[in-house]
C-alpha cells in the first residue's frame, strides 16, 4: 500500500529527528513491559540505500542495545540492496503503509519522513489509520518532511491510543541554523495535512503569521546569535496565546514544539 518515494537521502539527514526522540521520550526506546519487550522501531521509506535506518540503529542502540529495527521500502530493488546489512536485530522488508510485520510483531515507534509529501491530501488520513493498526498503545509516530540535508524539518508527533487511533500531540519544527533562521522556510516543508492549509482562515496560517510577527519584533536578539533570536521569537509567540514548550533544552537546540 503506497507509492515509491524518490529515494534520495544523505548521510545523517535524519540525525536531528532521532536526537529529538532521544530527548523527548527516551523511555519509549527502552520499555520492556508487556508487548514492548520485542516491539520494533520502524523506519518507513528508508530510500535508495539503508543508511538512515542503520544510522538510527547506532543512535538508538546506545540507549537500548537490544532494540529491534525494521527498515521498510515499497521498492523491491531497494530492499534487496539493503539485505546485506541485515542482522539478528536489523531487518529490511518490502512494504508500505501496510507494514510487513510478522505474526506477533508490533511497533513502538514509527519514523516516516519525506514519504507522505508526494501523496494527495485525501490519502493522508487513510495512511495514518492503517499505520495505527501496528503500533502499541502509548507508542509514537513522527511523520514529516525535511530539507535535503536535514538542516530544517517539520513533523507531526502523534501517539497511539487504546482504540487504534492517533492523538495529535504536537507539531515540531527543527533547525540547526546552518541556513540562518527564517520562519518562512518551515512553511515550505509542512506535513501534508498542513501544507495546503496555510491560507487565511486556517489555524496554521494564523500560527505562521504570528510567528513571523514575533520574529520581526525580536529581531534585535540576532545580535547575540541565531539561537537567541529563535528563542526570543518563540517566547514572543507564546505570549500571543500559542501552547509552546519554552524549555531551553528545546529552544537552545533549535526545536520548537507546538502542542496541538
Amino acid at each position: 500500500m503506497g507509492l515509491p518515494t524518490r529515494g534520495k537521502t544523505a548521510s545523517n539527514r535524519l540525525r536531528r529527528v532521532d536526537n529529538f526522540i532521544l530527548l523527548y521520550e527516551p523511555a519509549l526506546l527502552t520499555r520492556t513491559d508487556g508487548g514492548f519487550a520485542e516491539s520494533l522501531f520502524v523506519d518507513l521509506g528508508f530510500g535508495f540505500d539503508p543508511r538512515t535506518t542503520l544510522e538510527s540503529g547506532l543512535r538508538f542502540r546506545r540507549l537500548n542495545p537490544n532494540l529491534p529495527i525494521l527498515g521498510v521500502e515499497i521498492d523491491r530493488e531497494r530492499v534487496e540492496a539493503a539485505l546485506p546489512f541485515a542482522d539478528e536485530k536489523t531487518f529490511f522488508r518490502l512494504g508500505g503503509f501496510n507494514l510487513p510485520l510478522q505474526p506477533g510483531e508490533t511497533a513502538r515507534f514509527i519514523r516516516a519522513f519525506n514519504v507522505l509529501r508526494q501523496y494527495e491530501e485525501k490519502d493522508f488520513i487513510p495512511a495514518y489509520e492503517r499505520l495505527a493498526e501496528y503500533v502499541l498503545p502509548g507508542g509514537l509516530m513522527i511523520e514529516g518532511t525535511s530539507t535535503p540535508y536535514g538542516n530544517v524539518w517539520a513533523a507531526n508527533l502523534v501517539r497511539r491510543g487504546e482504540s487504534a487511533q492517533w492523538s495529535f500531540e504536537a507539531l515540531v519544527f527543527s533547525t540547526n541554523f546552518h541556513s540562518g533562521f527564517d520562519v518562512g522556510e518551515f512553511q515550505t516543508i509542512l506535513p501534508k495535512n498542513y501544507i495546503h492549509r496555510a491560507v487565511r482562515g486556517e489555524a496554521i496560517h494564523d500560527f505562521f503569521e504570528a510567528w513571523k510577527r514575533s520574529a520581526a519584533e525580536t529581531a534585535f536578539a540576532k545580535t547575540f546569535g541565531l539561537k537567541q533570536w529563535f528563542t526570543a521569537s518563540a517566547e514572543a509567540l507564546a505570549q500571543k496565546g500559542f501552547d509552546l514548550n519554552l524549555h531551553k533544552k528545546w529552544l537552545g537546540k533549535g526545536y520548537l514544539i507546538w502542542y496541538r
